[in-house]
């Protein structure tokens, strides 16, 4: 089991965007000097928690971390107040579980839960692309054909990164364009939690092709305005990686 010391040891030198952080210098110093850089109105409740759910969101704070809040206040150089609120938050979000008498770890999801998101997920895109393509302007679907050819641009420099960045704004302008406030909010706090496992979509699909060409007739039914093909193919797009996961071949990635 980690701990949130063990953890943030490593994590330091890679909070802001100096070169070297000397002795003394608190995570917390740390965001302040990146956001000394560019107008920030947040919060430090905010700050804290955006800081965190990065962390989470980019495994180096693994699930099962236990966030002690003595250790991680000092750590952060902030009270416990707001990292208290910041905590709540990552709660909401489905990112950090408290558990009595061990307070705040960060959530570990099994197969079937993860499954369960997949299916949850298909749902909620499937009505929001149907919402969304008679709302659809025409800059919308410029806007579609960009970050298709991004993807196929990402998938032949081998760009992982980005193009999973691309993908998910792609998915994100039907949640968008659906006009529907109450999805979208579901629709991001579902996202959070898959965050992790999105990551490792590549490994779910086996290769990128596919998922590019599945894209590519989502957007010729779209714009044919077609909304209930489009639904169909997008449901089957990610019914992809959920059908893997609930195989064999992905039980080494979950707890049992």
């Amino acid at each position: 089991m980690l701990t949130v010391v063990e953890v943030f040891a490593p994590v330091v030198p890679s909070v802001s965007a100096v070169d070297t952080i000397p002795d003394g210098w608190s995570l917390m110093n740390a965001m302040r000097a990146d956001n000394a850089r560019r107008p920030d109105n947040r919060t430090l409740r905010e700050q804290v928690f955006e800081y965190l759910r990065e962390e989470i969101l980019s495994d180096r704070l693994p699930p099962g971390t236990e966030l002690h809040e003595v250790t991680l206040a000092e750590s952060l150089g902030i009270s416990r107040g707001p990292l208290r609120e910041a905590l709540g938050l990552l709660v909401a979000e489905g990112l950090v579980t408290i558990r009595p008498r061990r307070g705040a770890v960060v959530t570990r999801l099994t197969r079937k839960e993860f499954i369960e998101a997949y299916q949850v997920r298909e749902g909620l895109e499937s009505l929001a692309i149907r919402l969304a393509v008679p709302r659809l302007t025409d800059e919308d679907r410029a806007r579609l054909h960009e970050l298709a050819d991004e993807m196929v641009e990402h998938m032949k420099s081998g760009d992982v990164q980005r193009f999973f960045a691309a993908n998910r704004e792609f998915h994100d302008v039907f949640v968008e364009r659906s006009d529907n406030d109450r999805l979208r909010a579901m629709y991001e706090q579902l996202m959070s939690q898959m965050g992790r496992l999105l990551s490792k979509s590549l490994d779910l699909r086996g290769s990128l092709d596919q998922s590019v060409a599945e894209h590519r007739a989502i957007l010729e039914a779209v714009d044919r305005g077609d909304a209930e093909q489009a639904a169909r193919l997008l449901e089957e797009h990610i019914e992809v990686p959920y059908r893997i996961l609930d195989s064999e071949a992905a039980a080494d990635m979950f707890e049992s």
